[in-house]
């Protein structure tokens, strides 16, 4: 069971019914301890202020979406990705969020070659880390599922996203999202050797047999295929004391239901299947 103070909203729940200012109303009308505000939403009304919206009505923060989409095709587009991410730092501290979460990006336009991709990321994350460790912000890499490993994430499993951990050092570590990661047969072990230094980030929703988008249809927690609470236990028993963020794209479902609707449905699911 999660209580609702635990949870965290990640707007992109809601991104079609409410920009942050409704998100954050939202998360105090039902109990919701915590946001995750994407930076479409944190631009919309401004950084200062979405941070005094946040610290006005008591939540955390537990990550900020996102920073990443490293590779590129030539240097003046890695340097505009750099550029960009040093942005999202600084944005991540103002709104006082636990991490940056990552979404790493695929290959360049035009390009076949994976494993350059991958090294651009583990470059340009190197980068970034130098300047996110002066102001205390930690990057949190999050595997995606293969299916986005063209265009939007090359890093496809917790052991990748570990293994960068290990080479980069201190600051850095992986947000979790289930929807990517329940398939993995090593997902245990590579849980168990995350630890609670490398756990920055637990994300929930669900993925459903058949799924209609491979983006835009994700499960409400408890209507798919995922063992949640198996993973939740993984995480917890290996030192993850975060919130449980909630994130789900539904372009044919939730998107379109009446948002206060959404959130005590997800409220009441991570009270009896998360």
């Amino acid at each position: 069971m999660v209580a609702p103070d635990r949870i965290s909203l990640n707007t992109a729940t809601v991104r079609q019914q409410w920009n942050l200012r409704e998100c954050i109303e939202g998360c105090s009308r039902h109990g919701i301890g915590a946001i995750a505000p994407w930076r479409d939403k944190l631009a919309e009304c401004g950084v200062d202020e979405g941070a005094r919206m946040i610290h006005d009505h008591g939540l955390r923060v537990s990550g900020l979406c996102r920073g990443g989409m490293f590779p590129a095709a030539d240097a003046a587009g890695r340097q505009a990705a750099l550029d960009d991410n040093r942005r999202a730092v600084d944005e991540a501290v103002t709104i006082g969020a636990v991490c940056l979460v990552l979404v790493v990006g695929g290959l360049p336009a035009g390009s076949k070659d994976l494993p350059d991709a991958r090294q651009q990321v583990q470059d340009g994350i190197a980068a970034t880390l130098e300047y996110a460790r002066t102001v205390d912000m930690p990057l949190a890499i999050e595997p995606l599922h293969p299916m986005y490993a063209g265009d939007r994430a090359c890093v496809n499993t917790m052991r990748q996203a570990l293994d960068m951990c290990d080479a980069l050092g201190e600051g850095v570590g992986v947000a979790l999202d289930v929807y990517h990661v329940w398939w993995d047969p090593e997902l245990d072990h590579q849980i168990a050797r995350a630890g609670a230094r490398n756990l920055l980030a637990f994300h929930v929703c669900d993925w459903l047999v058949p799924t209609k988008d491979l983006l835009l249809d994700r499960g409400m927690m408890g209507d798919g295929v995922i063992d949640i609470p198996h993973i939740r236990r993984q995480v917890t028993a290996n030192g993850f004391t975060g919130d449980v963020e909630v994130e789900i794209f539904s372009q044919d479902n939730w998107w379109r239901q009446d948002p206060d609707h959404v959130l005590a449905t997800l409220v009441e699911r991570c009270a009896t299947v998360v």
